[in-house]
């Protein structure tokens, strides 16, 4: 009985797999390509079947030849109009509706960003069926995992709608290759303009530094937190959280943070991660590979020498395990200044690095 129960399931996934087709909802800025669609094509690879993309915007044209190139992508469809500038997701659910049903897809996904948790509840709605958010693993065509409260549980879906429609979470996989593949690239068929939303500007934050869910290393003081976003110190695209970036960096580094476990849901994937708080009971010790107790703020930081860096002071902080704390500029009471935390690692990263600060 057991041997027939599973030959049968065994001939069901191969059936499914049979019939398999993904769309790819690619998230862009006309030039550059996402990284997390990259992540999103190695889960929609592990579905089986063929995986197509879909770059819809203005003057998209490298971002689709780049697509072309990525490896296990087997059709890029392009749409492009001045309706779809801004990646609105009210003119794109009508662009993917069509687009499925012309080509039949069994499942449609894109990265749980904000422009993949924007536009994928639309779709699903639409087309009647229940998403499924922010997955960090596939089992099969049908079945999924994805985390619950917080990350504190980890919740398998199955899902029986004709189209699984379902968000990535770009830290669970990695990224694509962007060499070696050669799709073929056609236009997707074209949609009127809905005209109930219209695309006026965007203004982004500038930096030298790279996007913060991309780097390699993040270090996350108090202006790294919700609190501290929420005054005003740092910016919302710099908050790490379940309610702002997800990140796995290879090294992170929490100076100062307690972790909540909203902040341990955003970061705690992270390959290498370093602690420094005074509280030893502090939560985020339980998930840190290195942690300090110490603190930071405390009045016997020395001076060690001044007139270097255009008259800037230097200040250092000797912690435990031989590591060092160092500003250049005055002692931070209730605003983070510019630390850098010397410490020793196994890992090939640079050994100085910026409180409240991330680089490649």
């Amino acid at each position: 009985m057991f041997r027939a129960a599973a030959t049968a399931r065994l001939r069901r996934a191969a059936s499914l797999l049979r019939f398999q087709s993904t769309l790819v909802i690619a998230e862009h800025a006309n030039d550059t390509l996402a990284p997390i669609t990259l992540n999103t094509i190695t889960a929609a690879k592990h579905l089986g079947g063929e995986v197509s993309c879909l770059v819809a915007g203005t003057k998209c044209d490298k971002v689709a030849q780049d697509l072309c190139k990525v490896a296990g992508v087997a059709k890029v469809l392009v749409a492009q109009h001045d309706t779809y500038k801004g990646l609105l997701p009210e003119e794109l659910t009508p662009l993917i509706l069509a687009t499925q049903k012309q080509f039949s897809y069994t499942h449609i996904c894109a990265g749980a960003s904000a422009f993949g948790k924007n536009l994928l509840p639309r779709i699903a709605a639409k087309l009647d069926v229940a998403p499924i958010s922010d997955i960090i693993a596939i089992k099969s065509p049908d079945t999924f995992v994805r985390t619950i409260y917080a990350g504190n549980a980890i919740c398998t879906v199955k899902c029986d709608e004709t189209v699984k429609v379902f968000s990535v979470r770009g830290t669970s996989f990695e990224a694509a290759a962007t060499s070696g593949g050669s799709a073929s690239s056609e236009k997707a068929s074209s949609t009127s303009s809905v005209g109930i939303a219209e695309w006026l500007d965007q203004k982004l934050t500038k930096s030298d530094r790279p996007e913060l869910t991309g780097a390699k290393v993040v270090v996350s003081g108090v202006g790294a937190s919700r609190a501290a976003v929420d005054a005003g110190f740092v910016p919302n695209d710099m908050q790490v959280g379940q309610t702002g970036k997800i990140v796995a960096p290879e090294l992170y580094i929490a100076v100062g943070i307690s972790g909540a476990i909203q902040h341990l849901a955003g970061m705690k994937d992270s390959k290498t991660i370093v602690a420094i708080n005074k509280d030893p009971e502090a939560p985020i010790f339980q998930v840190a590979d290195y942690g300090i107790v110490a603190d930071l703020f405390k009045e016997s930081i020395k001076k060690e020498k001044e007139g270097s860096l255009g008259g800037a002071a230097v200040w250092r902080l000797p912690l435990a395990q031989g590591a060092i704390l160092e500003t250049r500029d005055r002692i931070p009471r209730r605003a983070p200044g510019a630390w850098s935390l010397l410490l020793p690692l196994p890992v090939s990263l640079p050994l100085s690095l910026s409180l409240c600060d991330y680089h490649k």
